[in-house]
């Protein structure tokens, strides 16, 4: 009867897995594949358990690092992820303390707060460090020569 269980457990895992390809229940699968092997083996129901917890963990502690480092390499940063690390422009006073300022990026208004606590005046180019909520925080971006001009900048 246990044997059952573990496969049906089995199954359902590793169905959720392909349909999320998310790398979030591969891991258990493995652990109720080997307690299926255990049961089919005669072995008691905790013994079996105990072996279901112990590969479960082995498995995420050890392969899923790997797993997200290569297998996940590939990922593009979409909607809010893909603007950390871009440039823009202050359209108003970033000011923490006043709990004001806004920035242009790619054509968007956000509203943004300094990343060091320092007031960045208008005009000034910022890069994106983080995102904290609706709120884009930024970093001014060091003196450029003059040749350069706000919209390569911006492309950044």
């Amino acid at each position: 009867m246990h044997a059952i269980i573990w496969l049906i457990l089995f199954v359902v895992l590793v169905v959720f897995e392909i349909v999320t390809m998310g790398l979030t229940t591969i891991w258990f699968a493995a652990g109720a594949l080997v307690a299926f092997i255990a049961s089919l083996l005669h072995a008691t129901w905790w013994v079996q358990f105990v072996l279901f917890i112990i590969v479960s963990l082995v498995m995420l502690i050890f392969t899923r690092p790997f797993a997200m480092k290569y297998i996940n390499r590939h990922t593009t940063k979409t909607n809010v992820d893909s603007i950390i690390g871009m440039t823009g422009r202050v359209i108003a006073q970033i000011d923490n303390e006043q709990a004001s300022g806004y920035v242009t990026i790619n054509g968007a208004e956000w509203s943004a707060r300094s990343a060091g606590g320092e007031v960045i005046p208008v005009d000034a180019i910022v890069q994106v460090k983080s995102i904290e909520g609706v709120k884009v925080i930024v970093e001014q971006v060091k003196q450029q020569k003059p040749e350069q001009s706000v919209e390569n900048a911006e492309q950044n």
